[in-house]
């Protein structure tokens, strides 16, 4: 077995290659003179399975293009298999076909990968109006969740809490944590008049004055969901507000936008490198892996 990355997650395929006593050979990516792609593999992959570590962040169109040319190379040069470890999978909001003429990036994603890889192993996908990852993948695929981390991280970290789903589709993500760590549950329904204008209420009513709150979210992206969820957390007079997002984008300037919203404390797992990283999901990877090597 050979673990490689295109660029991204390299301390998590560092980490992997440590823990399986495999070797970590990183690929060499860079372009030509007209800026076309130069990718070259710098350890013998014949016969080997090749595993992949790469999240689509930073660069996710840059990022698939690269998976698929260092798969395409490795089946070329010999690999007997091809897995793809991403534990931030871009593309997967866009779902359906929600205006005329729009591509649906999730389908096309998977197709190119299904040509490519033969494996995906991939963290809390965005999925929502698909019931699984085999709606679009035709290869193995492999869902984990970073849930049993985040709460250990919680249970460790803070006292007398309530987990908050900022809206109806991270509330799965909610409702399991806190069952996992014996706190109390709720949920917002989002009212989105825009993709930067939203507005929360509670459809789970719990107390939560004087409570350590934990909004909990597979995505923080611009960061509007959660900044209007604290901001009802903070009407409602809870002791504090913490963000945990599973993958943190952060555009837009997220970060100011929460913290001016009332958000006390900010943390992601490492999924996409990101300074607020504080949960490793390293450990559920490796599980997986070792599953079969």
């Amino acid at each position: 077995m050979i673990i490689t990355s295109c660029g991204n997650s390299i301390d998590i395929a560092k980490e992997i290659a440590k823990k399986l006593k495999k070797k970590f050979s990183p690929l060499t990516i860079s372009s030509f003179p007209d800026g076309d792609i130069y990718l070259r593999f710098n350890t013998d992959v014949k016969n080997k399975k090749v595993v992949i570590v790469q999240s689509f962040q930073p660069n996710s169109d840059m990022s698939l293009f690269d998976i698929i040319f260092a798969a395409e190379t490795a089946k070329d040069l010999g690999a007997k298999k091809v897995v793809l470890v991403a534990p931030y999978l871009a593309y997967m909001r866009q779902d359906k076909r929600f205006n005329s003429g729009e591509a649906i990036s999730s389908r096309i994603m998977a197709k190119l990968l299904n040509n490519s890889i033969d494996k995906i192993i991939t963290i809390d996908p965005h999925i929502h109006r698909y019931k699984s990852l085999k709606d679009i993948f035709t290869i193995s695929a492999v869902k984990l969740t970073a849930n049993p981390v985040i709460a250990e991280f919680i249970k460790k970290k803070m006292k007398d809490v309530v987990i908050m789903g900022p809206d109806w589709e991270s509330y799965q993500w909610a409702e399991v944590i806190a069952k996992q760590i014996g706190a109390e549950a709720t949920v917002l329904k989002k009212t989105r008049f825009s993709s930067r204008h939203v507005t929360e209420k509670m459809i789970k009513p719990v107390s939560i004055e004087g409570k350590n709150v934990v909004i909990v979210d597979d995505i923080i992206s611009t960061g509007h969901t959660i900044a209007e969820a604290a901001k009802k957390a903070k009407k409602m007079k809870a002791k504090s507000v913490t963000a945990i997002g599973v993958h943190g984008l952060f555009v837009e300037n997220a970060i100011d936008k929460l913290k001016k919203a009332g958000v006390d404390r900010i943390f992601t797992t490492n999924c996409i490198e990101h300074p607020t990283n504080k949960i490793d999901i390293t450990p559920i990877l490796l599980k997986e892996l070792k599953k079969n090597q």
